[in-house]
């Protein structure tokens, strides 16, 4: 294909933004949780890019503001959330090319620490690697080697420790209360996360394994 290029988004980009979301993952969780995310204020337009062929919006990525609390402390992150492809351009280097700007985009605004929910065979080539083994954990069920963590900078992640507190909005998507860290998930809202892991540790649509 010709060449894409990589930018911010727009505000007219928000309707093209949430059907890319809706293409790449089949249903509309991820496109409703970006419009709540965007309504709450709880991202920096700045760190929503898009991917751009032939004036059309053909990937989308996003990098919420998320924190990491200890009992005492509270460390700033963002999250990796979601990352799209449209179906008829994956695996043609898109969401290599997202991330990697979506990368240098993080570090211009401060940001040294990424968490991803995300494919175990995908993810650890941008350097991703289980946040269970640096002491971080998720607010939810979630197998280890799908809940990721990456650093920015060298040492970001040093005394960096606790459970992850998304947005509200991510309720949605996983079906309970996880802006909470001492949340318990309701056993309903466990198999839904569960049906997701399942999904996951196959080739999320949104998230291929492309080059």
């Amino acid at each position: 294909m010709d060449s894409f290029f990589i930018r911010r988004e727009l505000p007219e980009d928000i309707p093209a933004i949430f059907e890319v979301n809706c293409q790449a993952f089949a249903h509309d969780d991820e496109a409703q949780l970006v419009d709540a995310l965007r309504k709450n204020g709880d991202f920096n337009p700045a760190l929503s890019l898009v991917a751009v062929f032939d004036d059309r919006i053909i990937g989308h990525i996003l990098f919420p503001d998320i924190t990491i609390e200890s009992e005492n402390e509270s460390f700033p992150a963002v999250a990796l959330a979601p990352l799209v492809v449209h179906p008829d351009f994956q695996c043609r280097g898109i969401g290599l090319g997202l991330i990697e700007e979506g990368f240098e985009t993080c570090r211009a605004h401060g940001h040294n620490i990424v968490v991803v929910v995300g494919h175990p065979g995908y993810y650890p080539r941008f350097g991703f690697s289980p946040a269970r083994s640096c002491g971080i954990c998720a607010p939810f069920d979630v197998a280890d080697d799908v809940f990721m963590v990456h650093a920015l900078t060298p040492g970001a992640l040093a005394g960096v420790h606790g459970i992850v507190r998304y947005p509200k909005a991510f309720e949605s998507v996983v079906g309970a209360d996880i802006s909470r860290a001492e949340t318990v998930i309701p056993e309903s809202a466990a198999r839904r996360v569960a049906t997701r892991r399942k999904v996951l540790t196959r080739r999320p649509r949104g998230t291929v394994l492309q080059e």
